[in-house]
């Protein structure tokens, strides 16, 4: 099975809204093992897992919202932190 019908699948049996919430969840459950990371508190697993689940809830949202105009949006942030690496170089 694809991604894209996993992506399809779930939001069929949960909704788009219930995605976001569990976007936001992830992401902060990811901030958290970040801290307790950089305090040693957990090892890197933790982060990688976490990692992992951010992930797919970044794909999901870019099939969402249209995975062209995401890639663009990131491609633009690419050559503006490229162009400030290269002005901090100075």
């Amino acid at each position: 099975m694809t991604k894209e019908n996993i992506y399809k699948k779930t939001i069929a049996k949960w909704g788009e809204e219930a995605q976001y919430d569990q976007a936001v969840e992830e992401c902060a459950e990811l901030i958290t093992a970040l801290k307790h990371f950089r305090r040693g508190k957990v090892n890197q697993q933790t982060v990688i897992d976490e990692l992992a689940d951010v992930t797919l809830m970044i794909g999901q949202l870019s099939w969402m919202f249209g995975n062209e105009r995401v890639n663009g949006a990131v491609q633009n942030k690419l050559e503006k932190l490229n162009q400030l690496l290269n002005s901090a170089d100075n």
